[in-house]
């Protein structure tokens, strides 16, 4: 059955340095998709950039709805600014930051219906991960 879900019912998730709400995925009945809406706040002086995760056998594809960052992976340094998509193969130690002066937000979609089980921490568990995170 067709439905209307809202950021009102999203779980809101405690992951470091970005406010990150699961609009969909399995706990809001999808079988096969994942949605979060991520806000990357200004970085301030000080603040230690973000360690790259990577999802061990699936693709992340991340929309830019508002600001400018970067995107930190083994493909190099992505510039990314509103309207644009970056897709993250399976695998890839990534990292997104904000380089702008407002927040960063993302939809990143995932083709799985719980990605937490087979996502990694590149510094705790480069194993599995094409190339051990750098940064």
């Amino acid at each position: 059955m067709a439905r209307v879900l809202s950021m009102a019912t999203a779980t809101s998730l405690s992951l470091p340095g970005r406010s990150s709400h699961e609009i969909v995925s399995g706990a809001s009945g999808s079988r096969a998709v994942t949605l979060r809406r991520v806000e990357i706040p200004v970085r301030k002086p000080g603040d230690a950039p973000r360690g790259r995760h990577y999802h061990a056998d699936f693709e992340e594809c991340i929309y830019v709805l508002a600001g400018q960052g970067a995107t930190h992976c083994d493909s190099g340094e992505l510039a990314v600014k509103e309207g644009d998509v970056i897709l993250v193969p399976p695998g890839e130690p990534h990292a997104t930051e904000n380089t702008g002066d407002v927040p960063l937000v993302l939809l990143c979609f995932f083709p799985v219906d719980d990605i937490r089980a087979r996502t990694r921490d590149a510094a705790v568990d480069p194993s599995a991960a094409s190339v051990p995170a750098t940064r």
